[in-house]
């Protein structure tokens, strides 16, 4: 039982581990898998049509996911079969292997997590033993199928916030990227440059869906909130969180300086820019009694 579980974790599904082989000196070359498949008939693949007539048999060689960073080859001896509909032979296909390829699906997938791991491409090569045209077919093939999976209508909630993307320190000018974030999956959507009203409508217009959205979070600035009422007709706009706390926050600043407070009041300075209703019941007692003398703070924040 613990040699069939383990010829699943190596296989692909319905292979027969027949064999292993070392490559190479002493094994340092990496492994070669050598495995049937063992189901009972196929389907012809023109006409669909079942079949069990083994026509002929040939031996295919494909790369998989390395072991311990050593190379593995499944050596598969395939089977061709006859089918009555077409009269014409076919070749029983692998469960992970595309037609006509030489490497699994998880070996692609690795060298996607080599791309993305290593320091540089070299290295990739090295350890998979592949030429550079693989490593960037498999790169690209494979952020294609990533993208794919995150093409997906607009979602309900979305954010919008701008990031400094360039300060030019001799021109004293700043330019700003605008993000588009989905509040849903937590992930970043799209990355506009600039943060105007017209450049935003210009860069997101094209993509569809955008009358499923029903709720914006954005900041307090004149360009996002008319490009939210304008773009997202059926939204309701919503403050952030973090810039209403960036308004609150000098106001008691300048609250505070006024009331020429001593050192010892730190503590209860860092009190107040806490949220109330987290605090302790300690900690609100304490707070009630230190501003029973302040009546200026207590409104704010009572």
């Amino acid at each position: 039982m613990a040699e069939d579980s383990f010829s699943r974790y190596l296989l692909l599904p319905e292979l027969r581990l027949l064999e292993t082989r070392a490559l190479g000196k002493d094994g340092l070359g990496g492994t070669e898998l050598v495995a049937e498949k063992v189901s009972p008939m196929e389907v012809c693949p023109r006409c669909a049509t079942p079949s069990t007539s083994v026509y002929d048999r040939r031996w295919v060689r494909v790369k998989d996911e390395p072991l311990r960073l050593r190379q593995t080859i499944l050596s598969v001896h395939k089977r061709r079969f006859w089918c009555a509909g077409c009269k014409k032979p076919f070749t029983e296909p692998l469960h992970g292997v595309r037609k006509s390829y030489r490497t699994t699906e998880r070996y692609r997938r690795r060298v996607l997590w080599a791309c993305e791991t290593f320091s540089d491409l070299k290295s990739v090569r090295a350890t998979y033993r592949c030429s550079s045209g693989l490593v960037h077919r498999v790169l690209y093939e494979q952020l294609e199928l990533k993208r794919r999976t995150r093409l997906y209508p607009r979602p309900t909630k979305v954010g919008i916030d701008e990031h400094l993307f360039k300060h030019d320190f001799r021109l004293e000018q700043r330019r700003f990227v605008t993000m588009v974030v989905d509040h849903k999956n937590k992930r970043l959507m799209e990355l506009v440059e600039g943060k105007s009203s017209a450049e935003l409508t210009a860069a997101l217009q094209h993509i569809p869906g955008r009358e499923n959205v029903r709720w914006v979070t954005l900041d307090m600035s004149d360009s996002y909130r008319n490009f939210a009422r304008s773009f997202f007709p059926k939204a309701q706009l919503v403050a952030d969180k973090f810039h209403v706390l960036r308004l609150l926050t000098p106001a008691i600043h300048r609250a505070l300086r006024a009331l020429n407070l001593p050192k010892e009041a730190l503590p209860m300075y860092r009190v107040l820019r806490k949220n109330p209703r987290t605090l302790t019941a300690d900690w609100r007692w304490k707070l009630r009694v230190w501003l029973a003398d302040k009546p200026a703070l207590r409104p704010s924040l009572w």
